[in-house]
């Protein structure tokens, strides 16, 4: 089997970076993996939901598996994989009608979650700072498309909902960070050594200062030892 290319990208304004993202797509351990979070996505439904103080907030799952689906598989692989998770939940467990709008909504905010982590060497401190705005960016996009897609369906106007959304999605925006970015601390150094991701991030924090120091302990030792 080839071995797979990681090279890494400062941003996505990068030509190298959309190919790789293209290549991606058509690579089968990210078509498995990307088949695999689809399948978390639906057992992570069954998982009851947290409440807070707010009746209308609660704290939910889902979105774990979609950023890890886009920080591995990429942007191209991010849209199919928002298509296919909705298209499959929906299947699963109707509730009405299908509507292509909350696809549309998978869709793409999985791909702002590849945007911001796919492809990015991290550290702890840069690791928090995507993470972040990967969620700023995600919960924009479901006040604003969210609104839209109510105001649809349902009777009430576009504000209405927009303003519900909107405080609801600022309330999670903390929450949601902090559980992402935990998730993403434990799971890099193990997506970074099956070759998903790629080294020498966060992954390798640790790894790099024990080699340090036993390269200096080796530097210190008389030519006689061992």
């Amino acid at each position: 089997m080839q071995k797979r290319d990681l090279t890494v990208f400062k941003t996505p304004f990068s030509p190298g970076y959309w190919r790789m993202a293209f290549a991606d797509a058509k690579d089968v351990r990210v078509l498995v993996f990307a088949a695999m979070m689809i399948a978390a996505c639906t057992a992570l439904t069954l998982i009851p939901s947290i409440p807070t103080t707010d009746p209308n907030v609660r704290v939910t799952w889902g979105f774990l598996a979609r950023a890890v689906c886009g920080m591995v598989g990429g942007p191209i692989t991010a849209l199919i994989f928002g298509f296919a998770e909705d298209t499959i939940n929906f299947l699963i467990a109707p509730s009405g009608p299908y509507f292509p709008g909350y696809a549309l909504t998978t869709m793409l905010g999985t791909m702002i979650y590849a945007l911001f982590l796919y492809r990015a060497r991290f550290t702890p401190v840069t690791l928090a700072v995507r993470v972040f705005l990967a969620k700023l960016f995600t919960n924009a996009l479901n006040v604003t498309l969210g609104a839209l897609w109510s105001a649809i369906l349902y009777s009430k106007g576009y504000i209405y909902y927009m303003v519900k959304s909107f405080w609801k999605n600022l309330v999670m925006l903390p929450v949601q960070t902090v559980m992402l970015f935990f998730l993403l601390i434990a799971l890099v150094p193990i997506l970074s050594r099956v070759g998903l991701i790629p080294g020498g991030s966060v992954s390798r924090i640790k790894e790099q200062k024990t080699e340090k120091r036993t390269e200096k302990r080796a530097e210190k030792k008389e030519p006689w030892e061992s």
